[in-house]
């Protein structure tokens, strides 16, 4: 392979060309066209791919001919590539095949190291092929080309759009992958158990928690007396809470150590990004329904308030000044119904301080959850032009509406000592939007097992609390028959999820399939395969060149300029 210099800066690149024997650039001399060199161009089944390259990216480019063969015969001489990035645009898979565009992840197999924690050097290298014969690849030592441009981008580099996650996913949760997206990892290979492990397995620690509280407080309300609850039944539950809280923190943290750069891609994900308050809310559960044996003195340390408020805390400071500072994740691109999950901590927070003993500490966090939650009910409730298509699939997760209005009437309950007029109003509220989603329960039908159905047991324990508490400030047969009802209703529901869980977990293995929501490109490669013409981008391209030929020159320049503006408010719009 012969390599010669094309200029004489100072960086590191050079112009990679098969060199030819003496006769056979006599013949191509004779037979190809000449170009604008002078140089005569070799006939096209001849006609070789090269291209200058940075030895910076690491990269070399792959020498082709028109059948598909190496440029290099197949020999030690022929030119390689390495490949960058895991999605499947045409270049060599680990065993030095050419991978299809947009293919099914064949070419894909075994890159998961892409997702794994790294540096920020070793993140440069890390999609490169493990295996490479020194012999297979020449390095050139020469000058970059300045037209070679810059090598591809790695495709973790940046955060994805909030309007690609929707664009490209659908589901409960915003989980699975539309037909004409692509993926930057294989489908049809069972992934590593930790990337599999979505932030959503929380869920199960929020409905497990929430019950213990439930039955607690069905063991000590005077109203509900007559069902002579056992106390144990609360201990069972908090240590079941316990043990899941426990299992499902130390698997996360795993993943955290060991694949960082998922963690990000569920950071970025509207719905996902929700539930990484679900872990500080449930450990707040266990410290509210923690057994009256289990504390010594009836009264929880502030410090363990301190310990969990403070990173809930900083997650609001983070999340709500995305919603107050505008851009591409401001509130009205992001609202969906888990949002309420962001809100919800406040009022946890602030029914454990009042247990804790700090009730000026219970308001601030009350009213700043009052606030924000008004604002997230507008949002959703309104659903304004500027909003993005809340998907069929998630109506699973439209019961959280029913859970910030109750556990704001519980708060309030907790921090002034009585279920008063202002308690009352949010109970009301909570039970008015529970009855309208009880009547619409075709929204509820037609949907797989996934986890995201232990976003029903959550809302549904919060509003049982709620008219329990009820109950005991309007003692009468109507409010202790809806206090049962709905603890019926509640448990029956954590009963089956909880069956149905270890049913997929235990006997048929299917309970962590593979979390395709984290592997979704940053932009849609196959353009034109979109339905309902929105893939049509390409098609008018091509019409505007053929209509641009036949202008005058000035003319062409300004209906160039003004496509250009025009494309740019297309893509801000999609962004």
């Amino acid at each position: 392979m012969a390599a010669e210099p094309s200029s004489s800066t100072g960086q590191n690149a050079a112009d990679i060309r098969a060199a030819q024997p003496e006769d056979a650039r006599q013949q191509t001399a004779m037979s190809g066209p000449l170009n604008l060199r002078g140089e005569r161009r070799p006939p096209p089944m001849q006609r070789a791919f090269s291209r200058q390259v940075s030895l910076g990216s690491g990269v070399t480019v792959l020498g082709m001919d028109r059948g598909g063969r190496n440029g290099g015969g197949g020999g030690r001489g022929g030119q390689r590539a390495l490949p960058r990035s895991g999605k499947s645009l045409g270049v060599l898979s680990h065993s030095g095949n050419l991978g299809p565009a947009g293919g099914d992840g064949a070419a894909r197999r075994g890159d998961f190291s892409m997702f794994r924690t790294k540096s920020t050097l070793s993140k440069q290298n890390s999609l490169l092929p493990t295996r490479i014969r020194e012999d297979d690849v020449e390095l050139p030592t020469h000058v970059e080309d300045p037209s070679a441009g810059p090598p591809p981008e790695d495709p973790l580099n940046k955060s994805v759009p909030a309007g690609r996650y929707f664009a490209a996913l659908r589901g409960p949760e915003l989980d699975e992958v539309r037909d004409y997206e692509d993926i930057l990892l294989p489908k049809d290979e069972v992934w590593p158990f930790l990337l599999r492990f979505p932030i959503g397995c929380f869920g199960v620690c929020l409905g497990l928690g929430s019950q213990a509280i439930l039955w607690g407080a069905l063991a000590v309300s005077p109203a509900m007396r007559f069902l002579r609850v056992t106390p144990w039944i609360n201990v069972a539950l908090w240590v079941l809470a316990a043990a899941s809280l426990v299992a499902a923190s130390a698997t996360y943290a795993l993943k955290c150590v060991f694949y960082f750069e998922a963690i990000r891609r569920e950071y970025f994900h509207p719905v996902r990004v929700n539930f990484f308050f679900a872990p500080w809310i449930a450990a707040m559960f266990l410290a509210i329904g923690l057994p009256p044996a289990f504390v010594p003195g009836g009264r929880p340390h502030p410090a363990l308030w301190c310990a969990l408020v403070a990173p809930l805390f900083g997650l609001e400071l983070k999340i709500y000044g995305q919603w107050l500072s505008g851009g591409k994740r401001r509130l009205c691109k992001v609202a969906n119904p888990s949002s309420h999950l962001s809100v919800v901590g406040n009022f946890v927070g602030a029914i454990l301080a009042a247990r804790v003993g700090w009730g000026e500490a219970g308001k601030f966090l009350w009213a700043i959850g009052v606030a924000h939650y008004i604002v997230v009910f507008v949002t959703l409730y309104q659903r304004l032009p500027t909003n993005e298509a809340l998907p069929k699939e998630l109506h699973p997760v439209y019961s959280m509406f029913i859970a910030t209005p109750s556990a704001a009437s519980l708060a309030w309950a907790a921090i002034y000592g009585s279920f008063d007029a202002v308690a009352r109003t949010f109970f009301f509220m909570a039970l008015f939007l529970y009855m309208s989603l009880v009547v619409r329960i075709n929204f509820f039908r037609g949907f797989r097992f996934s986890l995201a159905w232990w976003s029903y047991t959550f809302p549904m324990t919060t509003a049982s609390l709620a008219t329990v508490k009820y109950a005991e400030a309007v003692p009468c047969f109507t409010s202790r028959a809806v206090a049962l009802s709905l603890s019926l209703m509640s448990t029956t529901m954590v009963s089956l999820l909880l069956v149905s869980t270890l049913l997929h977990a235990i006997v048929w293995r299917s309970l962590f399939p593979n979390d395709l929501a984290i592997a979704i490109t940053k932009d849609r490669q196959n353009a034109t395969a979109k339905p309902n013409g929105r893939g049509r981008k390409a098609g008018k391209r091509v019409s505007d060149i053929k209509r641009w030929a036949k202008q005058a020159p000035l003319s062409l320049v300004s209906s160039i300029t003004k496509s250009n503006s025009a494309d740019k408010e297309e893509e801000e719009k999609t962004d």
